[in-house]
C-alpha cells in the first residue's frame, strides 16, 4: 500500500514531552501494590548488582497484568529520575517464541532516549547484561495514535520513514531464565537500540519480503525477512498502537517503533562488530567495544 507524499521527514525523533503513563487499566486495583514495587526494585537494582532471580515465581501463574504493573513501575520511577520516553519496542513477535512461552500475542517495552546508540558508535557491553542482537525494522512516527483501534492504514498514514535497526537485548534474569512474566516486567529484555539509514518512506517498500541479513565480522550470524515479524512488521505496529490507546499511553508523533525481530537473535561478545543489511533500507552496525 502506498503512502501520500507528506512534509519532509525529520532526521530523529523530537522530544516525546507530551507522554503521559499510566498503568495498565485492567486489573490495577487486584494487584499487591507492595510486591509490585518490591519486584520492580529487584529488576532496577540488577541494572547495578547484576542478573536477579525470575520474578515469575513471585507471581500467580500467567498473571500478565501483575508483569506490566512491575515494568509500569520502573518506568514511572525512571520518569521521575529525568530519563526521556522517545517510543516503544515489540517483542516476540515470532510465533514459535510465542508457542514456546505459551503466549498468543506479542508484548512491549519502552524506548527511553539514552537507550539509543548511534550507527557504529562504540557500545561498552556492561551496556547491556547478558546482551544478544537482533535486527529489526524502526518506524518513526509524524502523527499522533490516538483513535481507537488503530489499522495498518493508520499506521502507514502516521508514519514518516522507516530505517533499518538493531536492538541490543538483554535480560536483567540470570541466564536467561525468562517466560513471559519475567521479559514482560523486565521492560520487554529491552537494553539498547541502534538506528540505520537511509531514513525511508514507505511508500514503494514492501516490508513484507524484505529480506535481513546479519553478519558478525563477516559471518553470517543470522537470516529472515519482515514477513517472520507477525507477518509483516506494519502489523507489528498496528498491534502495538492498538495496545497503547487501550493501556492510556498512546504513541505519539517522534515515537520510534522497534518492530520485532526478523530473524533469530544472536549472542555477542567485546570486540564484535554487528552489521545488518535489510533489502529497500540499508544497512546498520553495532560496534561492542574491546576489552582494555
Amino acid at each position: 500500500m502506498a503512502t501520500k507524499s507528506r512534509a519532509k521527514h525529520r532526521a530523529m525523533p523530537k522530544s516525546a514531552k507530551t507522554h503521559r503513563t499510566r498503568a495498565p487499566k485492567s486489573t490495577k486495583a487486584k494487584l499487591d501494590r507492595s510486591k509490585i514495587q518490591a519486584l520492580a526494585r529487584r529488576i532496577r537494582d540488577a541494572y547495578a548488582k547484576g542478573p536477579c532471580p525470575p520474578v515469575r515465581t513471585e507471581l500467580t501463574a500467567g498473571d500478565i497484568d501483575a508483569a506490566y504493573a512491575i515494568q509500569q513501575a520502573n518506568t514511572d520511577y525512571w520518569l521521575k529520575q529525568g530519563r526521556r520516553l522517545v517510543g516503544r519496542k515489540i517483542g516476540l513477535t515470532a510465533k514459535a517464541v510465542q508457542r514456546q512461552l505459551g503466549v498468543d500475542q506479542p508484548d512491549y517495552g519502552m524506548l527511553f532516549a539514552d537507550m539509543l546508540i548511534g550507527d557504529g558508535e562504540d557500545i561498552p557491553l556492561e551496556r547491556a547484561l547478558q546482551p544478544r542482537v537482533e535486527a529489526e525494522v524502526a518506524l518513526v512516527l509524524e502523527r499522533d495514535l490516538t483513535l481507537e483501534q488503530p489499522t495498518v492504514a493508520d499506521v502507514i498514514m502516521a508514519t514518516a520513514y522507516a530505517v533499518p535497526s538493531i536492538e541490543v537485548v538483554g535480560s536483567r534474569i540470570a541466564n536467561w531464565d525468562i517466560k513471559i512474566q519475567d521479559t514482560i516486567a523486565d521492560n520487554a529484555s529491552g537494553a539498547l537500540f541502534v538506528l540505520g539509514g537511509p531514513p525511508r518512506r514507505l511508500e514503494g517498500l514492501d516490508l513484507r519480503l524484505c529480506g535481513m541479513v546479519m553478519e558478525r565480522r563477516g559471518e553470517q550470524i543470522s537470516v529472515g525477512a519482515g514477513a517472520a515479524c507477525l507477518g509483516n512488521p506494519l502489523n507489528a505496529a498496528a498491534w502495538l498502537a492498538r495496545k497503547m490507546v487501550e493501556v492510556g499511553m498512546p504513541l505519539k508523533a517522534g515515537d520510534v517503533i522497534m518492530t520485532g525481530a526478523l530473524g533469530p537473535m544472536a549472542g555477542v561478545a567485546a570486540g564484535d562488530v554487528v552489521e545488518a543489511k535489510i533489502s529497500g533500507l540499508g544497512s546498520v552496525r553495532a560496534v561492542f567495544q574491546a576489552k582494555a
